[in-house]
């Protein structure tokens, strides 16, 4: 495999505590089309830190203003080969404190709560759905996990069909 470039993002996942999470329907790449939790790339060049990124992130996709303690790791995803363009390096929070952004529309798409239970029947990237998806629901604080517990897999995403997983720690 030649080069490719490495991404650092966060995804942040947000729960109402009546069974819905708060996704975005994307109008942009990556994942165009597809329903994801916020998130976006590290900014790198000012060092900022992945907790910096998700309040950050937060505040531009969600328009909500948190602390970083609002913020818990819930796992670390790395993808090998993401759609033949590069590999990223995800860290994946749960918003712990009990904000309900409003829906909205924006420029990446439309943020909307979303049932929990339909999301094995919706439009979502095959990565979420295997893989990060079952993990963050076993280990969201906000959906009753209280082990504390930071799960961590890779995923390589260079075979045409299948991917290759490795659960490093669940």
């Amino acid at each position: 495999m030649s080069a490719l470039p490495y991404r650092i993002a966060t995804l942040i996942y947000i729960f109402d505590g009546h069974g819905k999470t708060f996704l975005l329907e994307r109008r942009r790449a990556p994942n165009l089309g597809l329903l994801s939790p916020i998130g976006g790339k590290l900014e790198q060049e000012n060092g900022e830190s992945p907790y910096q990124c998700a309040a950050r992130e937060l505040a531009e996709e969600a328009g909500i203003h948190v602390p970083v303690t609002a913020l818990r790791l819930m796992g670390i995803i790395a993808e090998r080969g993401f759609e033949g363009t590069g590999h990223w390096l995800m860290f994946c929070f749960e918003l712990v404190t009990p904000i309900l952004p409003a829906e909205r529309e924006m420029p990446e798409g439309a943020m909307r709560w979303i049932e929990l239970a339909a999301l094995d029947s919706l439009n979502i990237p095959k990565t979420d759905r295997d893989v990060i998806w079952p993990l963050v629901k076993s280990h969201s604080h906000r959906l009753g996990n209280t082990t504390g517990e930071v799960f961590s897999a890779f995923i390589d995403c260079t075979g045409r069909d299948d991917l290759m997983v490795n659960i490093e720690r669940a």
